[in-house]
């Protein structure tokens, strides 16, 4: 008699396991795995050290070889590019919550176990929370416009050219004169890029950018990855 095989007592490497959960989009499980396998590993140094006399020496070396491979993983978030994956319909959904979904409670952080997993959460919070930074981005920006009032005249300025000169666009009907209109668009271009260099609109620009690409990785790469949520079926009546 033969019996047919059960898919169930099959075993599966790791490697084809964590490629399944991938592609089927259980990446939270493989950030709790990752994550065990690291406490795994510093709780078994530690009771090897406990059960072993291990001069300062020695402590002072297992010390800086930690603190070197934490500022590695660090240093290491700012080598990638988090925009990789990120697409146009990431913006398109739904944001997020700000509470449960973004900030989540202390539970939701831990420190990275290696390069991989901080890359792995940096390429996935970004999708999952680009309405969130972009969000940050706008308040970040406000808030060096606040703090540089002629950089905010500048950029009320450039609106106000643009405005108008699409009132007179509409008013002469420059759309039946492409080639004039074409001119009138670089030389508007062009006082554009002077007035907000002139009245330092990049300087609050580069601000808003730099502080909110340091707190969109950081907080990428600390915030645990949490499951997605499935859609409900609907059931037949």
């Amino acid at each position: 008699m033969v019996f047919s095989s059960n898919p169930l007592s099959l075993s599966v490497p790791d490697p084809t396991f964590e490629s399944w959960l991938r592609d089927s989009g259980y990446l939270d499980v493989i950030d709790d795995r990752q994550s065990a396998a690291a406490a795994a590993t510093t709780t078994h140094s530690k009771d090897t050290d406990s059960t072993t006399t291990i001069p300062m020496s020695g402590f002072l070396y297992s010390f800086l070889v930690s603190l070197f491979a934490n500022l590695w993983i660090m240093l290491s978030l700012f080598t990638l590019n988090p925009f990789s994956k990120l697409t146009t319909n990431d913006f398109g959904g739904e944001t997020p919550s700000w509470t449960k979904g973004f900030f989540g409670d202390c539970g939701s952080y831990s420190f990275p176990a290696s390069s991989s997993q901080a890359r792995l959460r940096v390429h996935e919070n970004v999708k999952r929370y680009a309405r969130n930074y972009a969000s940050l981005f706008i308040l970040f920006f406000a808030c060096s416009l606040y703090q540089l009032p002629v950089a905010l005249v500048g950029l009320v300025s450039s609106l106000a050219l643009w405005d108008f000169f699409r009132f007179f666009s509409d008013k002469w009907g420059l759309d039946r004169f492409p080639i004039t209109q074409q001119i009138l668009i670089r030389f508007a271009q062009i006082a554009t890029a002077v007035i907000l260099l002139w009245l330092n609109v990049q300087m609050a620009l580069s601000c808003a950018l730099g502080v909110s690409y340091i707190v969109m990785i950081l907080h990428a790469a600390f915030r645990k990855l949490t499951p997605v949520k499935q859609p409900s079926r609907v059931r037949a009546k």
